[in-house]
């Protein structure tokens, strides 16, 4: 929905106020949703290539690693574009 049609349908002609009622409404929506942010660790063994997730997890927010040199979880950045993809050969 465009905010053309919200005007229309709200009968405003005031797009800047319109564009104020919109962003109220999605701050207002976001607000109002809780987030149920939960860790989640695993062993990763050596040459395994697929890990089980909670079957609960919506959305995968950051991944850490456990450098075994200094004891610490290191993040893992999110790739900036999209990665190439080849067909998988291994039998």
């Amino acid at each position: 929905m465009t905010v053309l049609e919200i005007m229309e349908r709200a009968g405003s002609d005031n797009t800047t106020l319109t564009v104020a009622w919109i962003k109220d409404a999605i701050h207002l929506i976001q607000s109002s949703s809780d987030d149920n942010v939960a860790t989640w660790k695993t062993n990763i063994v050596d040459e395994q290539r697929d890990y089980p997730f909670p079957a609960n997890m919506v959305k995968l927010k950051t991944i850490s690693v456990k450098d075994t040199n200094d004891d610490k979880y290191k993040k893992i950045r999110r790739l900036v574009h999209t990665p190439t993809v080849r067909e998988d050969t291994d039998p």
